[in-house]
């Protein structure tokens, strides 16, 4: 089994930033994509940005050239540089990982981390 915890999630002014992270735990040595999800009220889980462990990055349409993925293959953390944040990017922030190069619902899952972005 492997836990996820995130961090870093608050309330911040459009056009601001915030630095979010998530530590693996547990069984943590086969872990191959981890990633970033979120879910805003009312809508979908949808793909933020995700990050293979042999190199490869895939990031949401509304977040490229925002965002920024990166991890720590050996702590097994990956962190979620957020910039320019807009209050559409108001959402639970959610942490996922797998074994393999993608992720699905039954992968391994944190609990959220809130992020508010004021108008």
């Amino acid at each position: 089994q492997v836990q996820l915890v995130e961090s870093g999630g608050g309330l911040v002014q459009a056009g601001g930033s915030l630095r979010l992270s998530c530590a693996a735990s547990g069984s943590i040595f086969s872990i191959n994509a981890m990633g970033w999800y979120r879910q805003a009220p009312g809508k979908q889980r949808d793909i933020v940005a995700l990050s293979t462990s042999g190199g490869s990055t895939n990031y949401g349409d509304s977040v490229e050239g925002r965002f920024t993925i990166s991890r720590d293959n050996v702590k097994k953390t990956v962190y979620l540089q957020m910039n320019s944040l807009k209050p559409e990017d108001t959402a639970v922030y959610y942490c996922a990982a797998s074994n393999r190069a993608y992720i699905r619902s039954y992968d391994y899952w944190g609990q959220g981390t809130q992020v508010t972005v004021s108008s």
